[in-house]
């Protein structure tokens, strides 16, 4: 294979593209490959590439190793080369040995590497320390996508795999345009002014992802979908938040070039087009009546101003009345009337509290900081970008250090046999005021609001149930 650069950069290619098909017949022959197969191939295949892209440029820089390929080319990396070392180390293993040994998939794989480098010549001339640059890409190559792709098939390490995906994400869909096209060459406040703009939309997109996988049980990948109907956090406000929030991220960055204009075009005919069908019925399929009512409520790209609260979907937080500060804070909370919230008494849970507690429909629960910053989303859309903030790993502990520090420490308080009278001093219990339902279906009730017993659940066709602070 030596000295033959278009039989080298041809084998490349159809080698790995072969034993993709052939992995991919076997598999539908026996019946043994499913979706989350399908998914793990797809997504240990991008981590490859993206990290081969970046692994290839810098060996050359390096002199690990260099290319005298002419034609189909990419910053001087042959693009055949790229996408065949991509499929070997990714959807080859994600097919064929999805269940084998990682160390020993591994092991295989590198010897392989190791063993055909040397014959791609004179398509890759190798420096003295190649050797190096193979260990490179081992390790944020082959390994990461290997373990993703063996927690995507398996349906473990949720968190995990939902970070793996908003890595791929933010590098190949934001750091790799903003490299190929230049943008980042701008002065450093402008620099610094658009990474503080396209924090909204991140912030937006990142909080998406986090409550597919804690709320849903699932990612935003269509093979490794949720297992239950997302309609808190960012989707109480916007029905595509992810597919939002890249857009108005490409809007953004298309103030630096305005090629980044028409990959926010293609986004967004993307978004309302392919994925609006193709997800539209797989969530009529799996949730029916639920999907159809958010969808009525929600709106698809631009967001609301206050999220809609459904009947499912009901937080609590507990706040201390006995305590001055924490009583403080109940009050505040109280008076922006939160949709989809009830404050109550801490001292009336039976667990014996000792922080602010956020306690979510569906079981999650957080305290101090992170139930503030729960509660915040509950408010309106500026104050849900402050929670989601709070939210980001490492930002929130931060805070909870520095409230510890200036008197917010944990405190012990006294568990009341009975709950407080509701409406009296000091006490978070709503009284039997008015339970309010906003109509958005079709018919009489459209755009009414209708008065009905306190605690009622009752709905009227298609409307949503909303709690309304006593007057």
């Amino acid at each position: 294979m030596t000295g033959d650069p278009v039989l080298v950069r041809g084998l490349a290619l159809a080698v790995p593209v072969a034993a993709v098909l052939a992995a991919t017949w076997r598999g539908r022959v026996r019946r043994g490959l499913g979706e989350r197969d399908a998914a793990a191939a797809i997504l240990a295949t991008l981590w490859n590439l993206e990290a081969l892209i970046a692994v290839n440029l810098l060996a050359q820089d390096l002199g690990w190793w260099r290319f005298t390929a002419v034609g189909a080319l990419y910053r001087g990396v042959p693009i055949d080369l790229l996408l065949g070392w991509a499929l070997l180390w990714g959807a080859v293993p994600g097919l064929v040995a999805r269940r084998a040994p990682i160390p020993l998939v591994a092991a295989s794989l590198g010897w392989l590497d190791l063993a055909v480098m040397p014959l791609a010549e004179p398509v890759v001339v190798l420096g003295e320390h190649w050797l190096a640059g193979e260990a490179v890409a081992m390790a944020v190559a082959l390994l990461p996508g290997l373990l993703v792709a063996s927690w995507t098939a398996g349906g473990r390490r949720l968190p995990l795999r939902a970070a793996a995906q908003i890595v791929l994400a933010a590098a190949g869909g934001m750091a790799l345009p903003i490299v190929l096209t230049g943008a980042w060459r701008q002065p450093m406040w402008v620099l610094g002014l658009m990474a503080q703009a396209l924090a909204v939309p991140s912030l937006l997109g990142l909080a998406a992802v986090r409550e597919f996988a804690l709320a849903g049980r699932g990612t935003p990948l269509p093979y490794d979908p949720p297992e239950r109907l997302v309609v808190t956090g960012p989707y109480a406000y916007v029905r595509n938040p992810m597919q939002a929030a890249m857009t108005g991220g490409y809007l953004l960055l298309a103030l630096l070039d305005p090629v980044f204009l028409a990959a926010a075009l293609v986004a967004f005919a993307y978004g309302a087009g392919l994925a609006a069908w193709h997800e539209g019925e797989g969530l009529t399929a799996r949730f029916g009546g639920e999907w159809a009512a958010y969808r009525r409520a929600v709106r698809a790209w631009v967001p609301r101003w206050r999220p809609v609260a459904f009947p499912g979907a009901v937080a609590s937080v507990y706040v201390a009345t006995t305590c001055g500060i924490c009583s403080q804070v109940g009050g505040w909370i109280v008076a922006r009337r939160p949709a989809g919230l009830r404050v109550l008494a801490a001292e009336d849970h039976p667990a014996g509290l000792r922080r602010i507690t956020y306690e979510s429909a569906d079981g999650r629960g957080a305290q101090g900081v992170a139930a503030i910053a729960h509660v915040l989303t509950h408010i309106h859309l500026g104050w849900a970008l402050a929670g989601w903030t709070l939210m980001i790993p490492g930002v929130g502990r931060f805070a909870q250090l520095c409230m510890d520090a200036f008197g917010g420490a944990p405190r012990t308080l006294a568990v009341r046999n009975g709950p407080s009278p509701a409406g009296k001093p000091g006490g978070y219990g709503r009284p039997p005021g008015r339970r309010v339902t906003v109509c958005r279906g079709s018919g009489s009730g459209r755009g009414k609001v209708l008065p009905v017993p306190a605690g009622s659940t009752k709905e009227i066709g298609a409307c949503l149930p909303q709690e309304r602070s006593p007057d």
